[in-house]
């Protein structure tokens, strides 16, 4: 089952004379009991009925959680009845990177196939995430010709930017920033001060200023992309998908997009895990979640050296286990396909299920003898 919670059935009493009513203390908050918003949990609309406010606006943003496969059928299905609607349509993605654009435009024409896409894209190394989550949104784009915007400024520039500061970049690097980038208020560094606490520290990547212009380029750098793309195409509809932070609160990448260029929009968080506020969102989906069926696995651990990637440990009652591949084996090859990055091997695999066979190609080295070139059929596990 999917709600969807309106910020419009957020409601709260007015405080009229509090001062007469009430005595706070120091310490508390200024708000009265009264006056506390208030969800009316009877009152839960449904996706069918918010379709048609959303499709009055020029732009819809889709917050999610990257994991969530749930998440990503929402997304498509709001898509699906927004493109019912709105038929010139398109697909702003975080996932992917500006200098790509080029590959995805190749994709929805057809003049390149998903595998390709996600090569050029260099899909696998930039955004990581199991491509099966989104596989499903890009298709239906391919399917129905829906141009896919890729949004995200290169991953190079925001690493800069969070080893350097945006007062240290290089004239190179600079050349890629968007412009008026608006430095963070106190509530959006509030908010980035809990995940700088939790994210890993990496040596020239600890200073929590040059973080908080990292995530300001991220956000600035898709709002420019989205304008541009509004303000190049009046005639279409643009939706955007994008992690839930990036679209919560109102300093994030809608108000950037709407001090750009102005244009009605809406936007929605699925499955929000903070607190529940007026102002977070103008939508707030609650679907049930849901988990990708499991991904076939080779049963082995693995490193990756000089453009070679090796198997360091054989899991006991893997697929390579089974097929008497050992720790140390050099994996050359799957499927007839060159294998010299992990990058490589995982899109080689992205799309194989449980019982899958493939032909894996190895090398074993050995002291006294040549190395051996070993072939195997291996079912999937």
């Amino acid at each position: 089952m999917l709600s969807a919670i309106s910020a419009g059935t957020q409601a709260g009493a007015t405080a009229g004379d509090a001062a007469s009513k009430h005595t706070l203390q120091a310490g508390t908050s200024a708000l009265p009991v009264e006056a506390s918003p208030v969800l009316d949990l009877n009152a839960f609309s449904t996706l069918e009925q918010i379709i048609p406010v959303l499709g009055k606006k020029r732009v819809v943003f889709i917050g999610e959680q990257h994991s969530r496969y749930d998440h990503h059928l929402t997304q498509l299905e709001i898509i699906r009845r927004l493109h019912a609607l709105q038929p010139q349509l398109a697909i702003g993605m975080e996932m992917f990177q500006q200098p790509f654009q080029r590959y995805l435009d190749e994709y929805v024409a057809g003049s390149i196939d998903e595998h390709a896409m996600l090569q050029a894209t260099e899909y696998f190394r930039r955004w990581r995430m199991d491509y099966r989550l989104y596989a499903p949104i890009l298709r239906y784009a391919r399917e129905h010709g829906l141009p896919l915007i890729a949004l995200n400024v290169p991953n190079e520039l925001t690493h800069e930017v969070a080893h350097t500061g945006l007062d240290g970049l290089g004239d190179d690097y600079r050349r890629q920033l968007p412009a008026g980038i608006v430095p963070a208020d106190e509530a959006y560094r509030g908010r980035l001060k809990e995940v700088f606490a939790l994210h890993p520290k990496e040596e020239g990547h600890d200073n929590f200023d040059h973080f908080v212009e990292a995530q300001l380029l991220w956000d600035e750098g898709m709002a420019e992309r989205a304008a541009d793309y509004i303000e190049a195409h009046p005639d279409h509809h643009l939706v955007v998908l994008a992690g839930n932070q990036h679209v919560a609160w109102d300093n994030t990448i809608p108000q950037r997009l709407q001090r750009r260029t102005a244009v009605t929009m809406a936007s929605i968080l699925n499955s929000w895990s903070g607190a529940v506020v007026p102002g977070l969102a103008d939508f707030l989906l609650l679907p049930e979640e849901r988990a990708l069926a499991p991904a076939g696995t080779l049963g082995v651990l693995l490193e990756e050296d000089k453009d070679q990637v090796s198997i360091t440990t054989v899991l006991e009652n893997g697929a390579s286990a089974a097929a008497g591949i050992k720790a140390g084996d050099r994996i050359t090859a799957i499927n007839n396909k060159a294998i010299n990055s992990i990058t490589e091997l995982r899109l080689a695999l992205w799309d194989k299920l449980p019982g899958d066979t493939i032909t894996m190609d190895t090398v074993r080295e050995h002291l006294l003898m040549p190395d051996e070139n070993l072939s195997y059929q291996l079912t999937l596990q």
